[in-house]
C-alpha cells in the first residue's frame, strides 16, 4: 500500500486554518511522514501571543498555526520505539546542511521552517508532523498541561544561556503577560532579587507566590517615574509584547547595561538610538531555548506553570478559545483534544 493509499484509508483530521485575519475549523488530510519524521496525535496545545500576532498578519501567515503542544507519537518510521510515547517537539526545522544546522542551531538556518509559524503546519490540528530530531520524551512526573509550557519555558530560560546572570546584579523583567511571568519565575533561580514589573495585580500575584519580587506599574506611572523609585538596573528583560517595550527598558537600564528583548511583534518598535549609543547599551535578541533545560525545570519542580492557565477549552471550541486568548490581560488558554 502506498503512503497516499494509506492516507486515504486513515481519512481526514480536524484542523484550524488562519488566513487574512479569518479562521475556521475544517477537515484536512492527515499528514504523511517520511523516515526522518514523526506523526504526533496532539493531546493538549496552548494558544500563544505569537499565534495572535500571526492572525494579525505576522509573517504574512496562512495555514495551520500552533507550536506549543504535547502529544502521543502515532507513527515513527525512523524509530518505532517512540510510538505510544508522550512527547513535545522543538519548532525549528532546519535544512540540515548549513553551518547553523551543523551547530545544532536550526533556529538560525536561513532556509528554516517553523512549526505552526512559517511554512510548516502546526498543532492546532488533531495530528502534527515533526522532524524526528526535534522530539523530546516527557517524563511521567510532568502533566500534559504542564508539558504544553515546555516551548515557552525554554524561551523564557534562554536569557540565562545568553547573558551572565549574577546573583549580585539588579535585574528587572518588564511585562506580566504569559512570557513575562514565565521569564520571571524561571530566572529568579539565577537571581533571587529579580523584580517583575507589570500592570495586573492578579498576575503579579502568580509570580509572587513563587518567590518573585513584584511591582505594579500603575503605582509608579511612567517608566521615568519608575526609575526614580526603583533606580537603574544592570539587566532588563523586555517581555511586554508591546512596541514601546524597548523604550520602557531604555528608561530603566544603566549605562553599559544589557537589554534582553523577548517580544516578537509584526509592528516595528521605536528605539531611541542616541540613548543606545551614548550609554553604550547592549541589546540582545532572545528567542527559542533549550528544551532539555525546560524539561529539567519542570521535572525538578523548580517552577509551577499550572497557575498560569486561565481556562481549558475543547479543541472543537477553538473560536471561543481564541477569542478568550485575545483578551487583554488573559493568562494561558489551553486546548484539550
Amino acid at each position: 500500500m502506498t503512503r497516499q493509499e494509506q492516507r486515504s484509508k486513515e481519512g481526514n483530521m480536524k484542523a484550524v486554518t488562519f488566513k487574512h485575519k479569518s479562521l475556521w475549523l475544517t477537515d484536512k488530510s492527515r499528514p504523511v511522514v517520511e523516515q526522518d519524521q514523526v506523526l504526533i496525535k496532539v493531546v493538549m496545545a496552548g494558544i500563544c501571543s505569537t499565534d495572535v500576532e500571526l492572525f494579525e498578519g505576522y509573517y504574512d501567515f496562512s495555514g495551520v498555526p500552533g507550536h506549543e503542544f504535547v502529544g502521543i507519537v502515532h507513527e515513527s518510521p525512523g524509530d518505532p520505539r517512540l510510538e505510544g510515547k508522550r512527547v513535545v517537539s522543538e519548532i525549528n526545522c532546519g535544512c540540515g546542511n548549513c553551518r547553523w544546522c551543523k551547530l545544532a542551531k536550526q533556529r538560525h538556518c536561513a532556509a528554516r521552517k517553523v512549526i505552526g509559524i512559517k511554512d510548516w503546519d502546526g498543532a492546532f490540528a488533531e495530528y502534527v508532523r515533526v522532524p524526528l530530531e526535534n522530539v523530546h520524551l516527557v517524563d511521567e512526573s510532568i502533566s500534559s498541561a504542564a508539558a504544553v509550557f515546555v516551548e515557552p519555558l525554554a524561551a523564557a530560560l534562554q536569557a540565562s544561556q545568553q547573558v551572565h546572570l549574577r546573583a549580585a546584579d539588579r535585574i528587572a523583567v518588564l511585562g506580566d503577560g504569559k512570557l513575562g511571568l514565565l521569564t520571571a519565575i524561571a530566572l529568579r533561580h539565577f537571581n533571587p532579587d529579580l523584580i517583575l514589573i507589570g500592570k495586573h495585580q492578579d498576575k503579579l500575584a502568580v509570580a509572587a507566590d513563587q518567590g518573585v519580587k513584584t511591582y505594579r506599574r500603575a503605582i509608579f506611572g511612567s517608566p521615568a517615574e519608575q526609575r526614580e523609585v526603583l533606580g537603574f538596573f544592570d539587566i532588563v528583560v523586555e517581555a511586554t509584547g508591546k512596541a514601546e517595550g524597548i523604550s520602557d527598558a531604555l528608561e530603566l537600564i544603566r549605562p553599559e547595561g544589557t537589554i534582553v528583548a523577548k517580544s516578537t511583534l509584526h509592528k516595528p518598535s521605536p528605539i531611541h538610538m542616541a540613548r543606545m549609543v551614548v550609554n553604550e547599551i547592549h541589546l540582545v535578541g532572545s528567542r527559542c531555548g533549550d528544551f532539555n533545560l525546560a524539561l529539567a525545570f519542570l521535572r525538578n519542580q523548580l517552577v509551577n506553570v499550572l497557575p498560569l492557565i486561565e481556562k481549558v477549552y475543547d479543541f472543537t471550541d477553538f473560536k471561543a478559545a481564541f477569542e478568550h486568548a485575545r483578551l487583554a490581560g488573559s493568562r494561558k488558554i489551553l486546548l484539550r483534544y
